[in-house]
């Protein structure tokens, strides 16, 4: 005798629900550590501040560690932020669509708009991040990090968080829209 369950008809769609559940908690945890480094960016600019001004001194590395900063939260926090539908958007009509309305307008617009744009992010620097890897791309200004070929990793990285969320919008409004209107 087998102690297996046997298949249901909804599995497909619990599967489906898995893996955008799963996309949606790495992207919340993304954002909530990519908030963080807000906080970093004001104490760092205000030592800065205080430096130069209150002291006469300057630090490169310290100011182009903001730029670093600015470019994670930007960046890595974009998936966060379609997760927690913080994206701007016209929604002169959309307001008005019913759930399953806008499920099909959020997909379309996913699927016609967000995942061509990651693919040609994705695409477009790819050449540019590995370039820049392969001769370890330093800050061109002495004293600046040593380190610009990671802060050009950010823009393949954000094309696939951003994708990967983008996916997990689409399978959410699936499920929407595989539900029967009339439960």
């Amino acid at each position: 005798m087998s102690t297996r369950t046997p298949a249901r008809p909804d599995q497909p769609r619990s599967r489906l629900g898995t893996v955008a559940d799963a996309i949606d908690r790495f992207s919340e945890l993304t954002g909530q550590a990519v908030a963080w480094l807000t906080l970093a960016m004001m104490i760092i600019t205000c030592i800065v501040v205080t430096m130069r001004y209150g002291f006469g001194l300057g630090s490169i590395a310290l100011q182009e560690s903001v730029t670093y900063l600015h470019a994670c939260v930007f960046l890595l926090g974009a998936a966060f932020t379609l997760k927690r539908d913080g994206h701007v958007r016209v929604d002169i009509f959309y307001r008005r669509f019913s759930a399953r309305g806008r499920a099909w307008v959020d997909s379309l617009g996913t699927l016609v708009f967000l995942l061509p744009v990651c693919g040609f992010l994705l695409a477009a620097s790819w050449d540019f991040v590995a370039t820049s890897w392969a001769i370890r791309e330093v800050s061109p200004d002495p004293g600046g990090i040593p380190a610009v070929f990671v802060l050009k990793t950010l823009l393949p990285l954000a094309a696939v968080t951003l994708a990967l969320q983008g996916l997990a919008e689409i399978a959410r409004n699936l499920l929407l829209l595989m539900k029967d209107p009339h439960q």
